[in-house]
């Protein structure tokens, strides 16, 4: 069975640097950064005080304050960005079958913020005061069931939480759905919300993050010689993953299609990159193959780029495995260097970034690179955003436990014929 063609029709993201997609857009091309001092908790006794945070969200411009009180502040970002990706599609549920329809986001931590404050409780001898609402507040499928109680959609209903690839595989995920006819539509994505204490300070003490608090802008350097750690982030994103035939259908506008999508694990360490990125390469390289593409066919990598020394280190490693000598003349570049690590959110969030590159021919940079490492020898679009011309892009996405995911995205060319 030929199996059918899966394009994105709507756009919805709340980033440190931006809500929506205009915002978060322009943002990324004029190397705005959302990171700042962390206000919500005392960070005192710890090495690194910055956050990436969504400081200008209010939950309350897409919800009303009674639902708003009964969930996580990551729920609040999966509403708002489905809200605003549902919008921007156009789609009129009350016409479409939603038995067809599905969700699938990652994320990682799940409601965490809300978890903590009642350890804290039992911590301070309050066992009877925790809030009887705490399982189906903190449990990671809190988000999707919300979404699908928002709208009543009522065909499948998914969590992907396998680390910072999360995001990144919901997406792919809802691609293999649709391909294959077990939906039309997809509310694919990730959101985060892990910046609580005990999960801050535990990345914290892991010696992930950068100690860059004096000057916050600046501290999250994604290939430079002196990168010192990620900045831990927050945000959401969702698309509307659509199959191609449907969306032509309701005249929809369609920003890009995906064209290929491939996971593995590197088996290596729950921590540490796998040395030498052999099996992030092969996902990179399965991808491309799914997609029926050869490597010189990308024009522009997205790339996990956390910016600690061995992560970027081995990814650059393993782009120059798929890639060799034409992997110098191929644009990387990370936003993580400015919207931080949200963690499960990250590859949704940069899903964005592929998607709005390629309608608008610009790549955004890597900002804060001043150092070059010999190690990282590639073109990392230093520090201002490129124009270019972009066919197809390549997102790469890695994760604790060595989780990898790679998704091909291309410009959508209407093939009616080949339907």
């Amino acid at each position: 069975m030929k199996k059918r063609r899966v394009v994105i029709t709507g756009l919805g993201v709340v980033a440190p640097n931006g809500i929506g997609k205009d915002e978060f857009w322009n943002a990324l091309i004029n190397g705005k950064s959302g990171v700042d001092l962390i206000m919500s908790f005392d960070t005192s006794e710890l090495s690194s005080k910055i956050a990436a945070q969504s400081i200008d969200f209010d939950p309350l411009n897409y919800m009303d304050k009674k639902l708003a009180r009964k969930v996580d502040r990551f729920v609040h970002l999966g509403l708002a960005a489905s809200r605003m990706a549902l919008d921007d599609s156009s789609l009129n549920l009350e016409k479409e079958n939603r038995d067809r329809i599905g969700i699938i986001v990652g994320s990682v931590f799940g409601g965490v913020l809300f978890h903590e404050s009642q350890i804290i409780a039992r911590c301070q001898g309050k066992l009877n005061r925790v809030d009887p609402l705490t399982v189906p507040k903190v449990t990671s499928n809190s988000v999707t069931s919300h979404i699908a109680m928002t709208y009543g959609i009522t065909g499948l209903n998914l969590v992907v939480s396998n680390a910072c690839a999360s995001g990144a595989n919901a997406i792919g995920q809802a691609f293999s759905f649709i391909q294959n006819n077990e939906a039309d539509i997809i509310f694919a994505g990730g959101v985060e919300a892990p910046i609580s204490p005990i999960t801050f300070a535990s990345f914290c003490n892991l010696q992930l993050l950068s100690r860059g608090n004096s000057s916050p802008q600046t501290a999250c350097r994604p290939y430079d010689k002196e990168r010192d750690g990620f900045v831990l982030g927050e945000g959401g994103s969702v698309l509307i993953v659509e199959e191609l035939t449907h969306a032509i259908k309701r005249n929809a506008y369609v920003y890009a299609e995906i064209a290929g999508y491939a996971t593995n694990c590197g088996s290596y360490h729950m921590i540490l990159p796998e040395p030498g990125g052999i099996e992030n390469g092969k996902v990179m390289k399965a991808a491309i193959d799914d997609a029926e593409m050869q490597p010189q066919d990308i024009d522009y990598i997205s790339a996990y780029g956390n910016a600690t020394q061995l992560y970027d280190k081995a990814e650059t490693q393993s782009i120059k495995r798929v890639f060799n000598e034409a992997a110098y003349n191929i644009p990387v570049s990370s936003i993580k260097s400015m919207i931080g690590h949200a963690v499960g959110a990250s590859g949704a969030l940069e899903a964005v970034s592929c998607i709005l590159a390629l309608e608008n021919n610009v790549i955004p940079p890597t900002i804060n690179y001043s150092s070059p490492d010999p190690d990282c020898d590639l073109d990392y679009v230093p520090n201002k955003a490129r124009k270019a011309r972009l066919n197809s892009v390549l997102l790469n996405s890695c994760g604790v436990g060595n989780n990898n995911a790679s998704l091909i995205f291309s410009r959508f060319i209407d093939k009616r014929s080949a339907n």
